[in-house]
């Protein structure tokens, strides 16, 4: 649960509208409730989307996150 905390607090921080996509499904990635909807279990492939006037700098701190883990050695 606290990865997907960490990623929607994070997506939350900008303007762009972020999707991400698991499986066929496609969700709001600023919406907790979506994001567990997913069920994505730890190592599956996600898509990630942003449109919007700062969706480069959105993706690429969205993918730095999950890159580093989420930061959940840093505890």
């Amino acid at each position: 649960m606290r990865p997907t905390t960490r990623f929607v607090n994070l997506a939350t921080t900008f303007t762009s509208e972020v999707r991400v996509s698991f499986n066929g499904t496609s969700v709001n990635g600023k919406s907790i409730l979506d994001m567990i909807m997913l069920a994505a279990e730890s190592g599956s492939t996600l898509e990630l989307e942003a449109i919007g006037a700062d969706s480069e700098l959105a993706i690429n701190a969205l993918t730095d996150l999950v890159a580093a883990g989420f930061h959940m050695g840093d505890e």
